[in-house]
This record gives structure tokens, sequence and C-alpha cells, in this order.
């Protein structure tokens, strides 16, 4: 095969994954549906919701203030609008809180407990607060670096495993030798 064959082969590929690419950033119709199946498009909206319905900025500041303290009012704010529970106010700067991170660094399990059974997202700095030795263990041992890494408002895994009080005394312990 002479050397111009392959190049426009290539050429050919190279348009053809550009024609394909546009097609699906620009939203061409046609390419795109027979590329990807209605089937899976079905999931990711199933899975996305509504994309265009976004929860009031002051709703989701106004929850997270709550999940630092209120536990009925937060309870209230969940039943009334299940997404809560997975939404983050952003304070500037990178410092992202949700409610379920606004809980656990001021120590209130029963606020972050009743979020974690509604559907919230645990991370390290809830489970340090909360006791969970195994888990912080089995996160550091993964990814080293998270001993060190800060939460909302650049709270450190310790100061969680502060506010958890007795229950946290061997995360605390753990993280101190680190």
């Amino acid at each position: 095969m002479s050397s111009d064959k392959q190049i426009n082969r290539r050429n050919i590929i190279r348009m053809g994954l550009l024609t394909v690419g546009a097609s699906t950033i620009f939203g061409i119709k046609g390419i795109t549906q027979t590329i990807i199946p209605d089937s899976v498009m079905q999931k990711n909206k199933d899975f996305a919701g509504d994309k265009d319905a976004q929860l009031e900025p002051a709703l989701v500041q106004e929850f997270v203030r709550f999940s630092h303290f209120n536990f009925d009012t937060v309870k209230k704010m969940v039943e009334s609008t299940p997404e809560l529970v997975t939404a983050s106010w952003d304070w500037g700067g990178g410092d992202f809180e949700t409610g379920l991170g606004a809980a656990s660094h001021v120590g209130n399990k029963k606020i972050a407990l009743y979020l974690l059974e509604q559907g919230a997202r645990p991370d390290i700095f809830t489970s340090a607060m909360l006791g969970q030795l195994d888990a912080v263990k089995s996160l550091i041992d993964s990814f080293p670096y998270l001993k060190d890494c800060k939460g909302p408002h650049g709270l450190s895994l310790i100061h969680h495993a502060e506010k958890g009080g007795d229950e946290a005394k061997t995360v605390l312990e753990y993280l101190k030798i680190l």
C-alpha cells in the first residue's frame, strides 16, 4: 500500500471522527441517533432528571445553614424538596458545603444520620465525625493525601473527629499518629 493511500485513509477516518464529534457537540440529529442508542439516552435522561430545573440557590443556602443546627427545619425541607440532600452551596473560593457537610463539621449526628438515610453522599469527613475508623483508614490507605485534605470551610479531618466526641475517639487517635 502506498503512503498516499495510507494518508488518505487516515484523513478519511479523521474526518469521520470529526463529523461524529461535531454532530454530537452541535446536536445534529440523525448522526447522533445512530451512534447512541435510544435506550442509553433514556437511561442517561432518567439518571440526570430534568437538567433545566435547578434548585433555587437561596433555598440551597438556607438548607445548608439549617443543617448545622435545626433538625426539624431540615426534615421539613427534605420532605418538600428531597433533592436538597445532595445539593451543595458555594460559599466562594472553592468552599462548597452540603447539608451533610454542615452537620458533620459541627458534630450534629442526628442531622447527619437523617441526611444519610435520605440519600446524602457520605465522605471521609462524615466518617471521621461518626467514628467510622474502618472507612477512614480504608480511604487514607487508598489515597494517602486525604489525611491532609480540608473539608468545608477548610476544616480538617481531625476537627471532624473531635466534633464526633467519644464515638470518634479511635478515629481521632488514628489521625493524630499519621
